[in-house]
């Protein structure tokens, strides 16, 4: 990942991309120049909203296809790219990517994670976020469609991420345990 201190902040005269057909899915975002590694090619706009709105505007159940422009930018808040959003919406996602988002104060931003040549497809990794009781329907909901030689198959994260997460929750919890353990017999009245 490159850091931030080699990300270019002057934007160029030249627009970064165009939106086209895409043979991933939909329409996608095209270089119309050369895009080189590091640079901030542009903020992922919308109408900011909390989770339980954005559910209740997408129901995954009814939906034939999934299709929306949700940003998760923190657990209280996403980004809704269907109202008032811009092109950065339709980058689409590959599980061999050449461009990542980050988030900075609460802003989401897409940077080139290498040099992305003229008529090449942005994309970044959707990774959505797994909670361990996917079902095999909901990895073919969420089927990947990149064609890359690197393609999990899905744009949810791959299931190794799942995992750290759930052994650092579970190093986390024997931590604090560990700690209220030691607190308790701290406080015990030595016996004389």
């Amino acid at each position: 990942m490159p850091s931030v201190t080699s990300r270019r902040a002057t934007p160029s005269p030249v627009p970064a991309f165009e939106i086209r057909r895409s043979a991933i899915a939909g329409a996608g975002a095209y270089a119309l120049r050369l895009i080189k590694k590091g640079e901030k090619i542009i903020e992922y706009v919308g109408e900011r909203v909390s989770h339980p709105v954005a559910d209740a505007r997408y129901d995954d159940a009814a939906e034939h296809d999934h299709h929306t422009f949700l940003f998760a930018v923190s657990s209280r808040t996403v980004i809704d790219a269907t109202v008032g959003g811009n092109d950065s919406r339709f980058i689409n996602h590959s599980c061999e990517p050449n461009c990542e988002t980050e988030i900075e104060k609460g802003r989401v931003f897409v940077f080139a994670l290498r040099d992305i040549k003229v008529g090449e497809e942005l994309a970044y990794d959707y990774a959505y976020e797994r909670d361990g009781t996917e079902t095999e329907k909901e990895e073919r909901y969420y089927k990947c469609l990149c064609g890359s030689p690197m393609c999990r198959g899905t744009i949810m994260e791959p299931k190794s991420e799942l995992l750290k997460r759930q052994r650092a929750k579970q190093r986390a919890l024997a931590k604090k345990r560990k700690a209220v353990k030691k607190k308790t017999k701290a406080k015990k009245p030595s016996k004389r």
